[in-house]
């Protein structure tokens, strides 16, 4: 084998190991998870509209399931996520901490965790 074609051999396939592409890659899928559940809420909230404020309600209080308060700790999460990576890449885009890109990319999940747990707590009243 030659040196080019070693050296291109497999061009792409060390990507997938590194921190920063996992972070790019749930980015997407946070941004994607927070679209579709924006549409949902506006379908939900839209209820209010057509059906009136009993039929609104009703489905309010449908939300209360142990299933779909997990779903909404899931969204909580996305949102911490999203959120956090996203002032990281701003941050990082003004020249402020790339040496230390890894370091701030797990304060930056630290914090989301903490957030997340006190949800957490807070809903726990609901399930339990």
């Amino acid at each position: 084998m030659s040196v080019k074609e070693r050296d291109t051999a497999n061009v792409g396939a060390g990507l997938w190991k590194g921190l920063g592409m996992w972070a790019w890659m749930l980015f997407r899928i946070s941004g994607l998870v927070l679209l579709a559940y924006l549409f949902v809420h506006i379908w939900v909230i839209s209820q209010g509209r057509i059906g009136g404020p009993l039929e609104l309600d009703s489905l309010l209080d449908s939300f209360d399931t142990p299933f779909l308060v997990f779903l909404d700790l899931m969204l909580v999460a996305a949102l911490m996520y999203h959120a956090l990576n996203g002032v990281r890449i701003v941050l990082m885009d003004l020249g402020v901490g790339i040496r230390q890109h890894k370091a701030v990319f797990w304060v930056c999940m630290a914090v989301a965790a903490a957030v997340l747990s006190l949800f957490a707590w807070k809903a726990s009243g609901l399930i339990f």
